[in-house]
């Protein structure tokens, strides 16, 4: 499984680590979008800017 990440709100004005976090998801400009693993550590970095973000199930491709 994997988890599409949207940044929708900017992380300016927040705590350093969050804007820090958001980079570490490769979440580097508003509007961007990206697609990363649905793991525990993962969900630890989206829960802590979930103010920030909007998740949402990538559909997977059947090959």
């Amino acid at each position: 499984m994997a988890l599409k990440v949207t940044l929708v709100k900017s992380p300016i004005g927040f705590e350093k680590s969050q804007g820090a976090t958001a980079r570490a998801l490769g979440l580097n400009r508003l509007g961007k979008t990206v697609e990363v693993p649905d793991n525990a550590s993962v969900q630890g970095m989206v829960f802590k800017i979930k103010h920030l973000v909007t998740v949402e199930q990538a559909q997977e491709v059947a090959s």
